[in-house]
């Protein structure tokens, strides 16, 4: 029986369209050159790498940079949301009417999520907020967030649903077992079979998720 909703949180719980990450991309390339020292002309071709190697650019620069991830993770989150993002009552109302337990499980900082739920209108909506702390700055897609999610939850994965929309973010979760819906507002020609359901936004999740309980 599913009891928890695990919802990424850039570009799922607001539209990638929003492109308040481009924000957050800019201070992670300063940073790099203006606070580890990178050439300018490496930060892109690093961060590449990075993404490609440890799932963020973080865990590089920690590895082999030594990158305080605290510092780090302050610097790179220092943006203002409220100017790309609102309040979203259509996605309050929605996610109001599901009646599971609800959590953000997110690669950025719990200040970003907080920031970026009080600019939707969320607060109060989400049980807990894990973010890239949780199991030592280690990201989604690796496995051992997720596990220490489910671990803090007492949940099993084939009770939660993660929602994302990032593909090898939810490869991962299918992998443990969880159901998975990815938001893209951009429908693919086809869904990978490691992917349960598509939805355009993450007002249509509760729905969505409705009718898998009462399957």
């Amino acid at each position: 029986m599913l009891q928890t909703v695990l919802f990424d949180l850039d570009n799922t719980l607001y539209p990638s369209s929003s492109d308040l990450f481009s924000l957050i991309d800019v201070r992670i390339n300063r940073y790099m050159s203006d606070v580890a020292g990178i050439d300018e002309m490496e930060v892109d071709g690093l961060r590449r790498l990075y993404w490609e190697r440890y799932g963020v650019t973080l865990q590089g620069l920690m590895r082999h940079h030594g990158v305080d991830p605290e510092d780090y993770l302050e610097y790179v989150h220092a943006v203002d949301v409220s100017c790309r993002i609102g309040p979203e009552p259509l996605l309050l109302e929605a996610l109001q009417t599901l009646g599971l337990r609800k959590a953000v499980f997110t690669n950025g900082s719990r200040g970003h999520a907080e920031r970026v739920i009080s600019a939707l209108g969320l607060e109060g909506v989400f049980e807990q907020i894990f973010d890239v702390r949780v199991a030592g700055y280690l990201p989604k897609p690796q496995q051992e967030p997720y596990l220490e999610v489910l671990r803090l939850l007492e949940c099993g994965a084939e009770a939660c649903v993660m929602v994302e929309d990032s593909l090898e973010n939810l490869r991962t979760a299918k992998e443990l077992g969880m159901k998975t819906v990815l938001v893209t507002e951009q429908a693919p020609d086809r869904l990978p079979g490691y992917v349960d359901a598509r939805v355009s936004m993450a007002a249509e999740v509760p729905a969505l998720v409705q009718g898998w309980t009462h399957v």
